[in-house]
């Protein structure tokens, strides 16, 4: 089993838990990884573990106002209606989404991350700031969004620039059963982008789990993740497969 390095950095503002394979040379195919709502980055070690056993600079973010940066009347807030949390969950994507660009300048920067084979993937509200990221930075080579909505996250009630995520490498994982986060609007996003992928439709993946919830088992959630990896080393790996 391959040997992982822990680090606790600020990029910025941004705390961070980057996960790296220990017997790895030089820069490194890098994946941010987002959270969901209430989370932090800590939860997801497994995740990131999963991901630098592959031979990935594996980062977790946490979002604003959540982990080390949470809001002091977070859980007061989340407390209320879902009508009333709306505003400030697209608020807190969107802020999220603005700093992709300066993470990316960061880890380049820091010599850990390749910068031609940089990706992003996230689960629930950290799939809706994928897919605001896709948008937003054009240099995310591959993508997951599992279990997030693409109709969120913009507070100003913006259409998601569609016209700019080719030739992103784009994965949606979403569950039939899902009423948190319904999967109609991933689902319409994948037959939206059906036209702009047309020359490279291999791109362009949306794998359905029919019978799923939001909360996934166990089985379900490792099979998803087992395909977010491959998916991820697929289009940042130099020639596909597990990296040396």
């Amino acid at each position: 089993m391959m040997t992982i390095d822990w680090t606790h950095a600020w990029l910025g503002e941004v705390p961070t838990l980057i996960a790296r394979p220990r017997a790895a040379i030089g820069p490194l195919p890098t994946v941010l990884w987002f959270h969901g709502w209430s989370a932090d980055k800590e939860v997801h070690r497994s995740e990131l573990a999963q991901l630098a056993g592959a031979g990935l600079l594996a980062v977790g973010i946490d979002s604003v106002g959540h982990g080390e940066r949470q809001s002091p009347d977070l859980a007061q807030r989340l407390a209320r209606s879902a009508r009333e949390a709306q505003p400030l969950f697209d608020s807190l994507v969107a802020e999220t989404v603005d700093e992709v660009p300066m993470l990316v300048d960061r880890l380049i920067d820091r010599g850990g991350a390749d910068a031609e084979r940089i990706g992003a993937a996230g689960v629930s509200m950290g799939a809706c700031i994928v897919y605001g990221a896709i948008a937003r930075e054009r240099r995310l080579r591959a993508a997951v969004a599992l279990l997030g909505s693409p109709a969120r996250g913009r507070p100003d009630g913006s259409r998601l620039a569609v016209d700019r995520f080719f030739p992103t490498a784009l994965l949606s994982v979403t569950a039939g059963a899902d009423v948190v986060v319904p999967a109609a609007a991933a689902a319409a996003l994948h037959a939206e982008l059906t036209d702009w992928y047309r020359n490279d439709p291999d791109r362009l993946c949306h794998q359905s789990f029919p019978d799923a919830e939001h909360l996934m088992k166990e089985t379900d959630w490792q099979q998803a993740i087992d395909l977010a990896c491959a998916w991820l080393l697929r289009f940042l790996a130099p020639s596909g497969g597990k990296l040396e």
